[in-house]
This record gives C-alpha cells, sequence and structure tokens, in this order.
C-alpha cells in the first residue's frame, strides 16, 4: 500500500475503534461527592479581608461592595495573580473553559504554590472542552489541597470530543446544556466575574486570534454572594470529582501523548516555517514569556468605585440532574440584595426594585429582559452572539415604543468565532433595524482594540506584537446611564433556554458613565455601523479607519457568505 494510503488506513481504523469504545461507554455510578461551602467571610483575620476593610475606610464608602472594571488583557490577567498571590484561606474558580496553554500555565503554577501554603483550592470546570490538549489542567485534581470537579460530564475518551459526542448522541440534551458561568473566588472577599474563560487567546497571548472581553473586580459583601452561587453547583449533583472520571495513568497517557503531538507540530512548523502556528501548537518560548511577565494587580491601589449591587444566578437545576430519564428541567434564579439594608439611599432602593423586577424571571436572561422593561432612556447592549428570541424581540419592542434608545454592538461575520452563530443574528438583522434599533459589527483585523473593554491584542496592551483578528466576547449592558451589568451571558436563546449564567448588577453613575462612553468609542472607532438604505443592508465603515462602506458583510470570502446562507436556514436559533 502506499505509505498516504497506510496513514489513511490506520488512522481511520484507529478513529472506528474508538467510536466504538466509546459508544460502551458510561458515566460512573454512586460517586462520593464530599459537600464543602465556602469559608464565612470574616470582618478580619486575612490580609485580603484586611485589605477590604481598609480601602472601604479611606474612601468613606457608603457601600460595603466595591468594583473594579478589567477591560485590557494585563489587568484582567494581573487581578487572577493578585488573588492568587493574596489568598490565604480558599481559591474558587468556576469556568466553562480552561485551555491548556502557557497564559493559564501560569495560573495553574500559582494555584499548585496556593495549595502548598495552606490555601484549599477548589476548580469548578464545564466538562466540554476537557478533551485533547486541554484535558492536560486535570492534573490539578491530583495535587494536594486541590479538589477539582467536572460539571454535566460526557462519557468516552478524551482523545477526541467526536468521539465523545457521538457516545452521548442519544442524550443530546446533555450536550447542549453547559455551565457557562465565570467565577474567581478569593478568601470570600475578592472576586473576579465577568466574560473570560482562562487561556491566552482571552489575555491578548494568543497568535492568531484574541478575544476583545471584560470583567470586573468585586471586592466586599457582594462576593459571599458569588460565593454562596459556586457551592450551589459545587455540590450538585452533575458535579462529578475528576477522580471519578479520569485516572492518573489515563492522565499521564494523554500526557505523553499531547508532548508527541507537540512535538511532531513543532516539527511541521520547522519545515514550513512560513505557515502561521495552529490553534492547537504548543505554547511558545515567547507567549511563555509573556505570560510570565504580566505582575499582580496592586490592590491596595486598585481605584474601587463603591456602589450597591445584586447578582443573579441561575440556578444549577436549569439543566436537570442525572436521577432518571423522567428528571425535569428545574429552572430558578438566584437574586441577592443590595448590601445597603435597609435600602436607605435612592441607588439602593432603585437597584432594589430593579431586582425585584428580575426576579420574576427564570433565568438570568429573562431577568435582564424584565429588567430591560423598566428602561426610560437609553440602553447599550454588547453581546458576542446575538440570536435574539421571541421575548427579546418583545422586550425591545416595547423599550422603543416607550422612545429607549437601543444601541448593540455584537460581531461581524468576521469576527465571530463561530460563524454559524451569526446566522442567528443576521436572520433577525433587517427586523431589528426597522424597529429603530442601531446596530454595530466588530472589524475583526485590528491589532488593538485598547479600552476599558478590552484588547485584542498589540503592543503596549499586554498582547502580542503585530496585527491580531480580534473577537468580541464581552458581556455587557448599560441601561439609563446608571445601571452596568457585567456577566457571563449572552443575549441569545442558548443563554436564555439552555446554559446557565452569572451576572453582576452594578447601581453606578460613575461606572455606568465610564462604560458608555468606552463602548460608544468602540462602535465609532472600531465597529461597522450597520444601516438599512432603500431595503438593503449597508455597512458604514468605521471613523478614521479609511475604509469603504460596504454592501455586503465586511472582510469575508464569497465562499463563506455563500456556505452560510445555504446551510443557516437549517439551523433553528436556539441551538446557535
Amino acid at each position: 500500500m502506499p505509505s498516504s494510503f497506510q496513514a489513511f488506513f490506520r488512522r481511520s481504523t484507529a478513529l472506528l475503534a474508538l467510536l466504538i469504545l466509546g459508544a460502551c461507554a458510561q458515566l460512573p455510578q454512586n460517586v462520593e461527592r464530599p459537600v464543602s461551602t465556602a469559608i464565612a467571610a470574616p470582618a478580619s483575620g486575612s490580609a485580603l479581608a484586611d485589605l477590604v476593610q481598609q480601602r472601604r475606610q479611606a474612601a468613606n464608602a457608603r457601600y460595603g461592595s466595591g468594583f473594579l472594571l478589567l477591560g485590557g488583557p494585563q489587568a484582567a490577567y494581573g487581578s487572577r495573580l493578585a488573588l492568587i498571590e493574596g489568598a490565604q484561606k480558599t481559591l474558587d474558580l468556576q469556568y466553562y473553559a480552561i485551555h491548556a496553554d502557557a497564559s493559564t500555565g501560569r495560573l495553574v503554577r500559582g494555584l499548585r504554590a496556593a495549595a502548598e501554603r495552606g490555601v484549599r483550592v477548589r476548580v469548578l470546570l464545564d466538562d466540554f472542552h476537557t478533551t485533547g490538549r486541554d484535558a492536560l489542567v486535570l492534573g490539578l485534581a491530583f495535587i494536594p489541597n486541590i479538589e477539582m470537579r467536572l460539571f454535566n460530564p460526557l462519557a468516552g475518551s478524551r482523545d477526541s470530543t467526536f468521539s465523545r459526542l457521538v457516545n452521548s448522541i442519544d442524550d443530546a440534551s446533555r450536550i447542549q446544556q453547559r455551565m457557562h458561568n465565570k467565577l474567581f473566588l478569593a478568601d470570600n472577599v475578592m472576586g473576579v466575574a465577568g466574560g473570560r474563560n482562562l487561556g491566552d487567546a482571552y489575555f491578548g497571548n494568543a497568535t492568531t486570534g484574541n478575544f476583545v472581553d471584560v470583567d470586573v473586580l468585586a471586592i466586599g459583601p457582594i462576593v459571599q454572594d458569588l460565593s454562596h452561587s459556586f457551592d450551589s453547583y459545587w455540590n450538585n449533583e452533575r458535579a462529578y470529582p475528576v477522580q471519578s472520571l479520569v485516572t492518573r495513568e489515563e492522565l499521564q497517557s494523554m500526557r505523553e501523548r499531547a508532548k508527541k503531538a507537540d512535538q511532531e507540530l513543532v516539527e511541521q512548523a520547522t519545515r514550513d516555517h512560513d505557515d502561521p502556528p495552529t490553534a492547537d501548537a504548543p505554547p511558545t518560548a515567547e507567549q511563555r514569556a509573556r505570560a510570565w511577565d504580566q505582575k499582580p494587580l496592586d490592590l491596595r491601589t486598585a481605584d474601587f468605585v463603591w456602589a450597591p449591587a445584586v447578582m443573579l444566578a441561575d440556578k444549577p437545576g436549569k439543566i436537570p440532574a442525572d436521577s432518571g430519564p423522567d428528571t425535569a428541567k428545574a429552572p430558578g434564579l438566584v437574586v441577592s440584595r443590595p448590601d445597603d439594608k435597609p435600602a436607605t439611599s435612592r441607588s439602593a432602593a432603585s437597584l432594589e426594585t430593579t431586582s425585584d423586577l428580575a426576579a420574576n424571571g427564570d433565568t438570568v436572561v429573562e431577568g435582564l429582559l424584565q429588567m430591560i422593561g423598566q428602561a426610560r432612556s437609553s440602553l447599550l447592549v454588547i453581546s458576542p452572539y446575538f440570536v435574539p428570541g421571541k421575548d427579546m424581540l418583545k422586550a425591545f419592542g416595547e423599550a422603543r415604543a416607550r422612545g429607549v434608545r437601543i444601541r448593540v454592538l455584537t460581531n461581524s461575520l468576521a469576527s465571530n468565532d463561530a460563524p454559524v452563530a451569526h446566522v442567528g443574528y443576521a436572520r433577525h438583522r433587517e427586523a431589528l433595524l426597522k424597529m429603530g434599533i442601531e446596530l454595530y459589527e466588530l472589524r475583526s483585523e485590528q491589532s488593538n482594540f485598547g479600552n476599558v473593554f478590552g484588547s485584542s491584542g498589540g503592543t503596549g496592551s499586554g498582547g502580542v506584537t503585530g496585527q491580531s483578528r480580534a473577537m468580541l466576547h464581552s458581556k455587557v449592558l448599560v441601561m439609563d446611564g446608571r445601571l452596568l451589568v457585567v456577566g457571563s451571558m449572552n443575549l441569545d436563546l442558548r443563554s436564555q433556554l439552555q446554559n446557565t449564567e452569572i451576572a453582576l448588577l452594578i447601581r453606578s453613575d460613575e461606572l455606568s458613565r465610564a462604560a458608555s462612553a468606552q463602548i460608544e468609542r468602540g462602535m465609532r472607532e472600531r465597529s461597522w455601523h450597520v444601516e438599512l438604505t432603500d431595503g438593503s443592508l449597508v455597512w458604514r465603515a468605521p471613523e478614521g479607519s479609511g475604509l469603504k462602506d460596504a454592501t455586503s458583510e465586511p472582510d469575508t470570502s464569497a465562499s463563506l457568505r455563500l456556505l452560510l446562507k445555504l446551510f443557516g436556514p437549517l439551523a433553528p436559533d436556539q441551538l446557535l
């Protein structure tokens, strides 16, 4: 046989065997899940708790909780390093995805060091992306003083996402419903919430493309609400200890295969030195240096804004438990209360009214739609995947009828890391424009998106040098210039109906003004403004870009546009 055919035959046979074995795989039964909870947040007793007290007293703050927007990669990465290095009691991490790359490697080493000095570390990770090279992060579970659980796991080999999907084909809901929450909590007094997962592309350190994202660093009593939400997921039946799913031996075998694959990729890159590095390539020395170069955020000088805030969080029951085939989904929304109790200020009272309205929804997204019903003048929205269902269209339509100005920034087809998701937005685009909603789409090809809502890379911003594809990943709302929402949710049916999400609602004129100014600048200078002119779509070029207006999806090939036009109508909105 020709060598190429032999290679094809070997790979095909191996894949077939893998699928057959995977089809027999089952999740373990009678799994032990020791219950654990966040520590009581002390008024003193840890360095971070003492620091919160000192910062609040120095600011003579009326409210107990403070907030700092983390837009650029350096602040986002540095805040997490600061929490790791400052924690003395606990670190709790909850994420949809943790990628095994240079940026995460630096954080993982910090977690190991924290565990060695006696910090209890708990890591809760959605199971979907724990395959291939990324499965190596599961090694954390075998380190003393670190516990790691996987939420809603799929049975089957971790060598291939495809084999696991085939194995779970008879349980499509399990594949669709994911834990999308993102939290990074230290000593129950400081925490980061927002849109970022952990990986190079979220910290401006990827070679081919980086996400434009935003988090908020929260300190004070609001963090206890975030910890309560974390505990509800950690102790849920869908959270499986890693040791019940993967053995040390399997992990070592995965590590050896990853090392071999890395070597092959390096050899290929050496032969084909003109080819750009692939997304699954091992971290380069330059990437490792950049990740190590990041410095912890100085929490003593960070400019916190003290304000009332509430948390909206989906209950884990939004994803049914494994109790049996007849187990029904049990959605529910946890809405915390402002920490100014009783509500003695106009800001806290207004926020309490808003949170009461949000509590009428069954999910985070539905709660936000209830909140939008209170908008009186303006609504700014950043949603990377914007697929408005019936409820969203109704909420937006009613707001427009009240005279509310609505502007939405989302991904262009070129900047969307999941092009098929663009279909669900594009099919509603003309109707949204006719409703009077102003639409902006992020321009993909730019080296720097340097404002509070992140950077796609570029010199001086803690990212890569040179051109880097920008992909929008921030999830932000600003209502009436006074209420800021930062969370993990998109305004799409997947976030509304399938995934679990979490969000912070902060009642602050100062933060809202700052956020609005940055969003508006991003819309004006970094995005295409989509308009409906004489019945046809027109993409107005970003201000000062020197580009021409476009009459079709900018920066995309005709073949991609045709492909989505042909197959897009076959995909229902709720699956995009």
